[in-house]
């Protein structure tokens, strides 16, 4: 924890904001923020006005490094693309992955599913090279 979040921590914590909302604005664990609220004496009951809504994120995800935002235009999470790809990296459970796909096995027949690829006909290198084999016994 970077001392920029150590800060937003502090700051949204004196606003009312709950443990788990100032960590999803920072990109880090509700467990992470409670201990370190415990540790700063920042404990207690939270204002109930701010229930639904969430904080602005200023600072960059990965490192924390604060954000300008540019009116107008979709908000920045992070710094740079070093810092972006380091963070989804290193988050593989937060990717919303949209992109499976359900096929025949064009050798053995058997159902499968392919990620990202929906032209796929076999579902293992072993059958694209028994069928592949096959392929100059048989002309259609």
């Amino acid at each position: 924890m970077t001392n920029e979040q150590k800060q937003q921590i502090i700051k949204l914590r004196q606003d009312g904001y709950g443990y788990a909302t100032i960590a999803s604005s920072l990109g880090l664990t509700k467990n992470q923020v409670s201990a370190f609220c415990r540790r700063s004496n920042l404990t207690g009951t939270r204002a109930a006005v701010h229930i639904e809504e969430k904080p602005e994120p200023n600072c960059c995800r990965n490192c924390g490094k604060p954000l300008t935002q540019t009116p107008g235009r979709k908000p920045v999470k992070f710094c740079s693309d070093a810092c972006r790809t380091h963070w989804w990296n290193t988050h593989l459970d937060k990717v919303n992955r949209k992109a499976f796909y359900s096929f025949t096995c064009a050798c053995c027949g058997k159902p499968f599913t392919a990620y990202g690829n929906n032209h796929r006909k076999y579902c293992s290198h072993d059958c694209y090279i028994a069928d592949r084999s096959k392929g100059g016994e048989r002309h259609d």
